[in-house]
């Protein structure tokens, strides 16, 4: 009798477990149903990691939201190639998908030129994508014990409502090693993209002007970054004078309207988001600073590109020498007022630019040899700041050193010298024979001049104190003492925006590419930095700036214990099941056994 009480109550108690078992079951499949519907819902991502690499911007989620039509990435960097090219790969592809999980019209396919086996189709193909402005990779890799080019795309093109561009993913940077090389381009793929997306999707164009009649450069001359400016901004040239019965005159309107009549209902605000002035050899007059302070105090925002010295290489063509004299062009005041002093002296720099040089003649013909011309610094980027982050190098032409001037406006250093530079001050003869002396380092003791410089916050007007009752009560001048939150970028040097023209059929070049030392530089992006930057703020250009961690794998430990973690990655997870499986089946029987 007690055997068959003790039998009835066992089979009770499994009729309950298993009762118990369907019940959880039935409930676990109605929570995941109801989680799944939620998440249809409701959208959520969480990002584990330490630096938060997966998780988006507000900027650029704010753009994806604006998208109503299919943007397409075709991308070519797809096949087999080294680890560091596979990384990028993996993450453009992981940066992509983010992008869909906000917004299902980003789509993208990944392709390999290299599959195409025909050699005349597929060099065809290479053409065609240099021509969108795709630029290849020529790779050394190692197949079966031999070494071998490979031509790679780091690059994508990007389609939207029938307009497409390129984009490159390969952030190249003179002076990095390949892996520092990689991450950044890692780290810069989410702004690069977004950057993208926004060139393409923009709607209304702000208004950018370009002055002139100052003896500026040449159109030409910026041809290349008119052009780039073109695909965010509506650029346009303006003079500050206008002429009537052939006599010029400042327009008070050239860069801010201002009303016909007397009235209070007309409000006077600037024409244009922000406006360049690349490179002046012509002294400003009181009544033209006048309409650019004027610009400055109404939120106007101002590129300064000024030479305090001038020069050329022009004048050593003739001859070995010329005389660098100081660049009369009366913005001294103004700019001091603003927060920085020009300084009229230049930077010579031992990491610079190689020119051609003549060092002799063999047979009648000149020896031309590439030697550092130290006038021409090349400038490494090292400052944070969004607009140099992870910039590739800067090359400068005749550059000047930079003084900030206590005032309540923030200052920025975004640009400086190397650790080996030295001040010359003007007037100072230019001779191309110190080429080819050896320098002598103990001389550049002038480390880290600033050359550029970011000023931020409320400007006092140059004018405060130098006005007539007439101007400052006329309520068609609209005087204004002090600016609105404003900002301005003062370089000094005007050459950084100039764009080469080729040595003998005259064309205009990519701006920041030598013809001579075959080197792309980054002029062209710094001054895109720059005018995105005051024109937008620290909106989409602040997620350059974000930093992902570089986790390496120690390649000597990797070569010198390579058998030792083969064997633990093949027989430790073997293991692990194995250990697993005895353990559940013992606690089984425990659990069970009568």
């Amino acid at each position: 009798m007690v055997n068959l009480k003790s039998d009835t109550a066992m089979e009770n108690k499994k009729k309950n477990m298993k009762r118990s078992n369907i019940t959880q079951l039935i409930f676990s499949f109605i929570i995941i149903i109801l989680i799944n519907v939620i998440g249809y819902f409701v959208f959520f991502r969480a990002d584990l990691t330490s630096e938060k690499r997966y998780s988006l911007s507000k900027t650029t989620k704010d753009l994806l939201k604006n998208l109503d039509d299919i943007v397409y990435f075709k991308v070519y960097l797809e096949g087999d190639f080294p680890a560091g090219f596979k990384r990028l790969h993996n993450e453009t592809k992981e940066m992509l998908d983010e992008f869909r999980a906000y917004n299902k019209n980003i789509q993208y396919e990944f392709y390999d030129p290299n599959t195409i086996t025909n050699k005349k189709e597929r060099n065809e193909l290479y053409k065609q994508l240099v021509a969108k402005g795709l630029q290849p990779t020529n790779l050394q890799v190692k197949d079966k014990g031999a070494t071998k080019q490979q031509i790679i795309f780091p690059c994508a093109e990007v389609t939207y409502k029938n307009k497409t561009i390129p984009l490159e993913l390969l952030n190249s940077q003179l002076g990095l090693e390949s892996e520092s090389v990689i991450n950044n381009s890692i780290q810069a793929l989410e702004y690069n993209i977004s950057n993208t997306i926004r060139k393409l999707s923009i709607r209304s164009k702000p208004k950018v002007a370009i002055i002139e009649g100052q003896g500026e450069l040449r159109k030409i001359d910026l041809y290349d970054i008119t052009t780039s400016l073109s695909e965010y901004y509506q650029v346009e040239f303006v003079h500050l004078k206008d002429s009537v019965n052939g006599k010029f005159s400042v327009n008070i309107n050239s860069l801010t309207d201002h009303p016909d009549s007397d009235t209070s209902k007309t409000k006077i605000r600037n024409k244009y988001t922000a406006i360049i002035i690349a490179k002046p050899t012509l002294a400003f007059t009181d009544r033209e600073k006048f309409v650019i302070d004027q610009f400055v105090m109404y939120g106007g925002k101002v590129l300064w590109l000024v030479d305090p010295v001038f020069t050329s290489m022009d004048s050593l063509k003739e001859s070995n020498h010329t005389v660098a004299v100081t660049n009369e062009i009366n913005l001294t005041d103004q700019l001091f007022k603003y927060g920085v002093r020009l300084n009229t002296n230049l930077i010579q720099d031992l990491n610079a630019l190689p020119i051609p040089t003549v060092v002799g003649k063999v047979g009648g013909q000149p020896q031309i040899k590439f030697m550092p011309w130290y006038y021409f610094p090349i400038i490494m980027p090292t400052s944070k700041h969004p607009i140099v982050n992870n910039l590739n190098a800067i090359k400068t032409e005749f550059v000047s050193s930079i003084d900030t001037i206590e005032n309540n406006v923030k200052k920025t250093i975004l640009l400086s010298s190397s650790n080996y530079s030295r001040l010359v001050n003007a007037p100072v003869i230019i001779d191309l024979e110190i080429q080819k002396k050896k320098p002598d380092t103990r001389m550049f003791n002038k480390p880290f001049q600033p050359v550029a410089v970011l000023l931020e916050g409320t400007f006092e007007s140059n004018f405060i104190h130098n006005m007539t009752p007439e101007i400052t009560e006329s309520k068609l001048i609209g005087f204004m003492t002090k600016s609105v939150p404003t900002s301005m970028i003062v370089v000094a040097d005007g050459d950084i925006i100039k764009n080469q023209l080729h040595y003998s059929k005259g064309y205009p070049l990519p701006l920041g590419y030598d013809q001579f030392t075959k080197q792309t530089f980054g002029n062209k992006e710094f001054v895109l930095n720059c005018m995105n930057y005051l024109t937008d703020g620290a909106s989409l250009i602040t997620v350059r700036s974000r930093e992902l961690k570089l986790r390496m794998l120690n390649k000597t430990e990797m070569d010198e214990s390579r058998l030792k973690w083969q064997l633990i990655n093949v027989i430790v997870p073997v293991l692990l099941v194995l250990l697993f499986g005895i353990i559940q089946v013992y606690l089984r029987k425990r659990k069970y056994s009568v």
